[in-house]
């Protein structure tokens, strides 16, 4: 995770919002590209789901969605009040 997508978590989970963002697989990708992947606001982990806490943030990740995760990292841009994620290669 970026330091960027840390503070757009941050920004998001403050409380009474959330305890955390949830990455899970859905049916179509907005984009075309890759896996289906949604992001949400988390009030915690469903039973099955991998918690990586990071610079004061957690993220709950859905099994099938960590294996199209393995080697990614997640970036975020913050523009006024919209957050959008990417996900991209580690090294990029």
């Amino acid at each position: 995770m970026t330091r960027d997508a840390a503070e757009a978590i941050k920004g998001l989970t403050e409380p009474p919002f959330a305890d955390g963002v949830r990455i899970s697989t859905t049916s179509e990708s907005l984009n075309g590209h890759g896996p289906a992947l949604q992001i949400g606001l988390a009030p915690g982990p469903d039973a099955r789901d991998a918690v990586l806490e990071a610079d004061g943030v957690r993220i709950y990740i859905e099994p099938q969605a960590a294996e199209a995760l393995e080697h990614k990292v997640l970036d975020a841009e913050v523009e006024g009040d919209e957050v959008r994620f990417e996900v991209l290669e580690q090294g990029e």
